[in-house]
């Protein structure tokens, strides 16, 4: 077998790395599978989505963990392309105040996404749709052909959408399940245009190689680094990427590294305070001009207070800003993403940030959690009748 992030498949499996090794490595790959099996037969898909957007008033984009950032990166795209109100609003949530976003007189398209469909939270969060709604849709978007929400029956209209089985990670942390179901989701609100879809992915999967290519040395270098906070900022779609970001290296330290994410604009308003000599900032910067001079503002705002310990950037390739500690660039200029897209590769450089810091504490990126505090799929979690 060959090396895989400049190490050989034993010294990964001794490690407990080679799973989430290899489920980064691949997504370039299977972004590719993605888009092609997402086109091969659209006819279904579109006739559900048609009459959903027809009829439905609102949009849900939920999931659990780093299922419900997705909905943060693709809130703006649904609302661009559909105009219908679309929110984010994890499952755990819907849950705990299903009244507070599900109402007998509207009619939601929820759109789930899930690894594996079998967290308690997905199939209940779904059911209280159904019996509160007098009308729904539902969109199922998931890893896990032999997941209870692959196979779960509404009483409303469902479409259930199986991504690649390489989708369905091993590893704790998610990877490739998470960049899969983002981009089938950017996709979905592009499907009337299908041949800029396949341009884009395109595109995308060279910056993926790109990415994974170049730099790799350089965030094992950087995950070496002594800090104990990590601060990643992002505007729009690129505000998932932070949150998804701020997830994985808090989950793949086993906890050791303390993260937060923010907008730019809003990491002023308070949050700024938690910079220190031991804070590492990750800025992702988006490619629309008008939004990068609000971050170039951030940046330079930086300078003054407490210092950070290194500043990182990951950066469009046609894009300025201040001087940084280190610039990541995403591809080239030939070739320019819209930003919902582009989101989908930002987070590679980032879950390989949080696999060598793993490495670099000790711990197992395949399983980091070293009291079991946190598994691949949540598990204790009592599901109440709402009317208890």
């Amino acid at each position: 077998m060959q090396s895989v992030l400049e190490l050989e498949p034993s010294v990964l499996q001794e490690q407990g790395a080679f799973h989430t090794a290899r489920e980064i490595v691949q997504q370039p790959y299977i972004w590719e599978k993605i888009m092609n099996s997402l086109t091969a037969d659209t006819t279904a898909l579109l006739a559900f989505l048609q009459e959903a957007y027809q009829a439905a008033d609102n949009i849900i984009l939920t999931g659990a963990g780093t299922s419900a950032f997705i909905g943060l990166s693709l809130t703006g795209s649904f609302f661009r392309h559909t105009g219908l109100i679309t929110r984010t609003i994890p499952t755990t949530d819907l849950v705990a105040h299903p009244h507070d976003y599900f109402h007998a007189d509207k009619i939601p398209l929820i759109i789930s996404f899930a690894r594996s469909g079998n967290s308690p939270e997905s199939c209940a969060a779904l059911e209280l749709a159904d019996n509160i709604s007098r009308r729904c849709y539902h969109l199922v978007i998931t890893c896990n052909q032999n997941g209870q929400l692959a196979g779960w029956q509404s009483k409303h209209a469902q479409h259930v959408i199986l991504l690649p089985p390489e989708c369905n990670d091993k590893s704790l942390a998610m990877t490739s399940s998470y960049s899969g179901m983002l981009l089938t989701g950017a996709l979905i609100t592009r499907l009337h245009n299908i041949p800029v879809m396949q341009q884009q992915v395109k595109a995308l999967c060279s910056y993926g190689d790109h990415l994974l290519g170049r730099y790799t040395a350089l965030l094992r270098s950087i995950a070496g680094k002594k800090f104990t906070r990590a601060v990643f900022l992002g505007d729009g779609p690129f505000y998932g990427t932070a949150t998804e970001a701020h997830l994985k290296l808090q989950e793949l330290s086993g906890g050791k590294v303390i993260c937060k994410s923010d907008s730019f604009l809003g990491f002023r308003h308070g949050p700024k305070a938690i910079i220190d000599e031991h804070t590492l900032v990750v800025y992702i910067f988006s490619n629309t001009g008008y939004v990068l001079n609000y971050e170039k503002d951030l940046v330079m705002s930086m300078k003054q207070g407490n210092k950070a310990l290194m500043e990182i950037g990951i950066l469009p390739a046609n894009g300025e800003v201040p001087e940084l500690d280190a610039i990541l660039l995403t591809g080239d200029q030939q070739q320019v993403l819209e930003e919902d897209l582009l989101c989908v590769c930002s987070i590679l450089p980032l879950q390989l940030l949080a696999f060598y810091t793993s490495l670099s504490l000790g711990l197992q990126p395949d399983n980091p959690s070293v009291n079991g505090a946190i598994t691949r799929v949540v598990e204790g979690v009592a599901i109440y009748p709402l009317n208890a």
